[in-house]
């Protein structure tokens, strides 16, 4: 087979903290038939789709979709995940294509697998064509697959955790900022959206938001930077199945876009994942669901380079006094 150079999955996702890595699961038997079965969309607006979510195993969140008419089949919008991916139940069942085999880079390891070419995903009322997917399995990924940064580009992800609902916005229309008390401006690399100007504990730090983990996770040139203690030692699981043991330690500070959470409980390791992007040796960490959800909703607009965040209303309150108490007029200058 040919090997394909591009590099998948590079953050797909940290899988699993100590309490539950020893959890097993049956591996699913092939899909032998499958039928269609419509979705029929919730639409708000003629711009906005708002499609249902799950929580699955991990406490990710996933989403109906379709292949070629068949399913629906419950996949994870993982902003971590460079590609889209299936799983080995739904390329057996359907007989994809396949078109030679790829890297996968997942948080704890390398691994080549076989890629297969998926037509006729749809999302909602989105047809996606032409996608190259790798095959993972889903004892692994918790999921029957990933909607990955490949297939996203052209929507403002819009995640509500009070209604439990994900939005897929077009992003050639314009939307609102109402609500959304922080806007941080990010930059693009290998489709993923980076924050550069975070700071923990003091040190400024890039941090990836990534829908697909449980929990969040930062590297081992971070932890040195701010000295941060092993609180214990846990295991983690990546998406090619290969464990991977990390630092749980508590840091005290993280500020993203004014907003500053205290006491934030933030695993360590060094993640193949991050050094692909070209960060091992820089302060970096993955916002995982565990945090993400800290807030009320979750804005990632790939077309416009930003991520908005809506806090809790006690939240907004406070940063709105916060703001008005150092704001000092003309006058009194």
């Amino acid at each position: 087979m040919t090997k394909l150079a591009a590099i998948f999955g590079a953050l797909a996702g940290l899988a699993t903290t100590a309490a539950s890595a020893n959890t097993v699961e049956p591996v699913e038997p092939p899909i032998k038939a499958l039928q269609s079965q419509p979705i029929a969309p919730d639409l708000t607006n003629p711009d906005t789709e708002i499609l249902a979510l799950e929580e699955e195993r991990n406490r990710r969140l996933t989403i109906p979709v379709t292949i070629g008419g068949a399913g629906p089949f419950n996949f994870m919008i993982d902003t971590g995940s460079q590609a889209t991916a299936v799983t080995h139940q739904i390329d057996q069942g359907l007989a994809l294509p396949r078109l030679g085999i790829a890297t996968v880079v997942g948080m704890a390891s390398r691994r080549q697998v076989e890629v297969v070419e998926v037509n006729d995903l749809v999302v909602g009322s989105h047809t996606l064509h032409n996608i190259t997917a790798p095959v993972l399995n889903r004892i692994h990924l918790g999921a029957d697959g990933i909607i990955g940064l490949d297939s996203l580009q052209d929507f403002r992800v819009l995640i509500d955790f009070r209604k439990d609902t994900i939005a897929l916005e077009d992003v050639t229309k314009k939307h609102s900022r109402a609500g959304f008390e922080i806007i941080v401006k990010a930059r693009q690399k290998l489709g993923q959206l980076l924050i550069t100007d975070a700071i923990v504990e003091g040190v400024k730090a890039t941090v990836i938001i990534d829908t697909g983990a449980q929990a969040s996770l930062g590297n081992v040139a971070l932890q040195e930077r701010i000295r941060a203690r092993r609180a214990q030692e846990v295991t983690t699981m990546d998406v090619n199945g290969v464990t991977m043991k990390g630092d749980l330690a508590n840091v005290r500070s993280l500020e993203i876009g004014g907003l500053a959470l205290k006491d934030v409980p933030l695993t360590f390791a060094d993640a193949p994942a991050f050094e692909a992007l070209g960060l091992k040796d820089k302060p970096v960490l993955s916002l995982g669901m565990q945090h993400l959800k800290i807030f009320d909703r979750v804005a990632i607009d790939f077309a416009n380079q930003r991520i908005l965040f809506d806090v809790p209303r006690d939240v907004a309150r406070a940063m709105r006094r916060v703001n008005q108490s150092n704001y000092v007029s003309p006058r009194r200058r």
